[in-house]
């Protein structure tokens, strides 16, 4: 079930539970953490930010690490510098998560074949907000892509 590049049905998968964990959830308004934060927020998805270094998030409380998440949540986006990848795919294979989104730039080969090993559900590659019911930008880019044959 794992894949290194997107598939559409495991993109699709993945969106569906509406709750996901966000692993590099920013309180700086102008990072990529805060603005996915919010974007699927706004879009209907529960959210729940994952910072080591924040108590709360934009009112949301947040969680030091993937561990400390509720059992529940089996879904993490990750947005952090690749060098902590590994680190998070690790707390994910120890969790017992089952899918991972690794944002574009924050992806290893190391960290995607560790989490596949694991067999964990994994997509790449792209951004999540092109496939979260995208607007703007995202919608336009999403359709180029299927003009192509690569959405």
């Amino acid at each position: 079930m794992s894949s290194l590049t997107l598939n559409r049905e495991n993109a699709e998968k993945f969106l569906s539970t509406k709750e996901i964990a966000v692993a590099g959830a920013s309180r700086n308004p102008k990072k990529f953490g805060n603005i996915v934060l919010e974007t699927l927020k706004s879009k209907g998805f529960k959210v729940v930010p994952v910072n080591p270094n924040a108590g709360t998030i934009n009112n949301e409380p947040c969680f030091k690490s993937i561990a400390e998440l509720p059992e529940h949540i089996k879904n993490v986006l990750v947005v952090v510098k690749p060098s902590e990848t590994e680190e998070l795919v690790s707390q994910a294979i120890e969790k017992g998560i089952s899918g991972i989104w690794i944002q574009q730039g924050s992806e290893t080969k190391t960290a995607i074949q560790k989490a596949q090993d694991a067999g964990i559900m994994v997509i790449s590659g792209k951004c999540i907000l092109m496939y979260a019911n995208p607007t703007g930008f995202h919608k336009f880019h999403m359709r180029v892509n299927k003009l192509f044959g690569k959405y």
